[in-house]
């Protein structure tokens, strides 16, 4: 114990040293100390590198192929595995719950008439920048939700405001049939974001002269709202006044699209996928599947926030969808002109066994086990441990689809992004997808064959994962 102490002594003798060892007068710079990033749940770690992007194989429908590109792509962490039925359900809780708590305090101050302040389901926000200002009231998510709330003719009046804000978030009257049922027509998911890339327009610099951004700075941004119960999503053009100016909006319903398991196939009995596949607990560990491109980026906007609101994690970069440079070179697991994930030219292992889930034979789905999605982690990973990066789902990416793409890009961290719009024509709202899916041949399997949906468009067969950027070296 003696021993502890002398060495403590001597410990803090030696910080206290260090910090007047600074020479006076002199650069010694700032160096903050900060905590280096974890390895982030359910995700593995890509190492930067070089790869030769693009197919090694002919095109299986005889149409021209863009030629290989070397480009290099910094460090990144990626999902293990596609997101699964229950990650996704997390998110559509979170709406779920949020659309409760919002029931539950406009019930308190419209129905049973208390003030914000002192509603429990509200948290009043001051600025601390503007004290008259006054606060904005926000939702208090330490208040347990009352979901078993009971309605009585007889019964306290509080009792019943829950009841009824519950019950907001189900079917009701003639659109219900038998038990709770999620309305899924509501599970809308609100949120902005910083457009960077107006900001970096020639021209819409800040100028530190005058303290404002420069005469005639002009932002394009989404914008959207509700107008007599319907969603708008627009676009404005507006000046550049202050950093404000920049944020962006969306309101995206988040639920999937469960009936894609029926339209998507005619003369097919798939009523059991369509009414299980994501409701059932039994496929929580199955890929989501029903998203679209603009769903797959809100998930990744409230995972990002879903961090963020946890006090004392390192800081990191935001949760994302790989550009298609990101994936394919995940895809390949390091080695550098592997057509397939695992490495070899065959879709078969030496014990004749299929190495991903597809379609195998003409008419035979189950040669290679599974008849639709099978659960993430079936089959073997790829070198750096990633799972399902052929078959099984194919996955939506940031990049938008060009066929020309490897002609423009830069070598150096390649994307193609652009955002369409409502109005922009059809063809500006191709994504590019990657890996094959359950119902794809095995062409699709390959890492460096391109495909592509449009944004808005969900498929049985197009689910995702994430990924963050490296911070460090």
């Amino acid at each position: 114990m003696r021993k502890f102490g002398i060495f403590a002594v001597a410990a803090i003798v030696l910080i206290i040293a260090a910090g007047c060892s600074k020479p006076k007068g002199q650069l010694y710079g700032i160096y903050e100390s900060y905590k280096p990033e974890i390895t982030p749940y359910g995700m593995v770690h890509i190492p930067r590198g070089s790869f030769n992007q693009g197919p090694n194989d002919q095109s299986v429908t005889w149409a021209v192929q863009p030629s290989q590109q070397t480009v290099s792509v910094d460090a990144f962490w990626m999902d293990i595995t596609e997101i699964t039925n229950g990650e996704y359900r997390q998110f559509v809780y979170w709406v779920r719950d949020s659309i409760a708590r919002r029931e539950l305090a406009r019930m308190e101050v419209d129905v049973l008439g208390r003030e914000p302040e002192e509603a429990k389901y509200f948290k009043l926000v001051y600025d601390p920048y503007n004290e008259s200002a006054d606060p904005d009231t926000v939702l208090n998510w330490r208040v347990k939700i009352p979901w078993n709330a009971k309605w009585t003719y007889e019964g306290e009046e509080e009792d019943n405001a829950a009841y009824l804000a519950v019950n907001k978030v189900y079917f009701q009257s003639a659109d219900k049939t038998e038990g709770r049922q999620l309305n899924s027509h509501i599970m809308n998911y609100e949120y902005k974001w910083v457009a960077y890339d107006q900001a970096a327009l020639p021209g819409n610099s800040f100028n530190p002269k005058t303290a404002s951004y420069n005469p005639g700075a002009k932002v394009r941004i989404d914008s959207a709202f509700w107008r007599d119960g319907k969603i708008v999503d627009t676009v404005i053009v507006k000046p550049l006044k202050r950093r404000g100016d920049l944020f962006s909006r969306k309101i995206i319903n988040i639920y999937p699209d469960t009936m894609c398991w029926m339209t998507e196939f005619t003369f097919s009995y798939n009523d059991p996928a369509m009414l299980n596949y994501f409701a059932h607990p039994s496929y929580g560990q199955f890929p989501v599947v029903g998203i679209t491109w603009e769903q797959a980026q809100a998930f990744c906007h409230w995972r990002t926030s879903l961090y963020k609101s946890v006090g004392g994690l390192p800081r990191a970069q935001e949760y994302r969808l790989p550009t298609e440079s990101e994936w394919e070179y995940a895809a390949r697991g390091g080695r550098h002109n592997a057509q397939y994930p695992w490495g070899g030219p065959y879709v078969r292992d030496s014990k004749g066994c299929f190495m991903a889930n597809f379609k195998p034979m003409r008419g035979n789905y189950t040669e290679d086990g599974y008849l639709i999605p099978a659960q993430v982690g079936s089959f073997d990973p790829n070198d750096y441990g990633l799972y399902d990066m052929a078959g099984n789902v194919a996955e939506w990416t940031a990049t938008t689809y060009d066929p020309s793409l490897n002609t423009f890009t830069l070598d150096m961290n390649p994307t193609y992004n652009y955002d369409a719009k409502d109005n922009d024509p059809k063809v500006m709202k191709k994504k590019v997808i990657k890996g094959g899916s359950w119902k794809d041949v095995g062409a699709y399997l390959q890492c460096g064959v391109r495909d592509f949906e449009y944004q808005t468009k969900c498929r049985p067969s197009i689910g995702f994962r994430c990924v963050r950027s490296f911070i460090g070296d």
